[in-house]
């Protein structure tokens, strides 16, 4: 499984596929870094779901359909003379050991709060102009503003405790209320995305991916609502037609069920 002779010769293999691919076939021939992009998000995603069900053979399986992409924009590169594979695995070579002189200098990090801080300030010295430069722009939301609470901590940006981040929540909270009251829009979405800031913020200190607690949560809400569904057709009704206060009794049906 470790044989590093076994791996490079599967990686020598599938350049030599995608070399055919982009020689042969008229689908691969036609792609280019803009055609591809969207592709590449979508692969992405299927991983996140792979992962999130723990499902190993997934998992495997959309590794390889990524690295695939990887491998395809190398090509693609390497037909303009800007990059090849060789260089792209290079680069990130580079970066690592760049990255981590406390295994490859003489730097000194006992802990992972000391590694972070490490690297952020290296990034610093590589010539980025902000600590926040390498978040990317097209991100969701909510995992962009966990990254971004993530990237300042790397250099001491930072609550010193939970109850400080709790007290913003509500703090925030309140303010939301008042532009609620005032019936002022651009004041009440803008409160609203500080409460969202700070709720992902105390997320953080609890050690919870707040990206990753709200998919549960909406898939929580797909199960529930969906056998609720099905209660209602099985009683010979349509969803439609019932008010609010019937398709309580059914929600609560559901849960109760869940909670068994």
């Amino acid at each position: 499984m470790n044989n590093r002779a076994a791996q490079l010769k599967a990686f020598e293999e599938l350049l030599d596929i995608m070399d055919d691919l982009r020689e042969k076939c008229p689908w691969d021939q036609k792609q280019t870094f803009q055609s591809l992009k969207h592709l590449t998000i979508e692969e992405v995603y299927e991983l996140n779901d792979a992962i999130t069900d723990n499902d190993t053979t997934e998992i495997k399986k959309e590794l390889g359909d990524l690295l695939l992409h990887i491998v395809f924009y190398s090509k693609i590169g390497s037909e303009t003379n800007s990059f090849d594979i060789e260089a792209v695995c290079k680069g990130i070579s580079e970066k690592l050991i760049s990255r981590h002189p406390h295994i490859y200098g003489d730097a000194v990090a006992e802990d992972e709060k000391a590694v972070l801080e490490n690297w952020e300030k290296l990034k610093l010295k590589e010539g980025n102009k902000s600590v926040l430069s390498g978040v990317p722009k097209s991100l969701p939301a909510i995992i962009k503003a966990f990254r971004i609470q993530d990237k300042v901590k790397g250099v001491g940006f930072d609550w010193d405790n939970k109850e400080d981040v709790w007290a913003k929540v509500e703090e925030e909270l309140n303010e939301f209320k008042v532009e609620v009251a005032n019936n002022d829009f651009e004041r009440q979405e803008q409160e609203f995305g500080d409460v969202l800031f700070a709720l992902i913020n105390y997320a953080r200190f609890c050690n919870i991916n707040p990206e990753e607690a709200l998919n549960k949560t909406n898939q929580k809400f797909i199960r529930r609502f969906t056998r609720m569904e099905e209660l209602i057709k099985q009683d010979s009704k349509t969803i439609g037609d019932l008010p609010l206060k019937e398709l309580d009794v059914y929600w609560n049906e559901v849960k109760k069920f869940e909670s068994q």
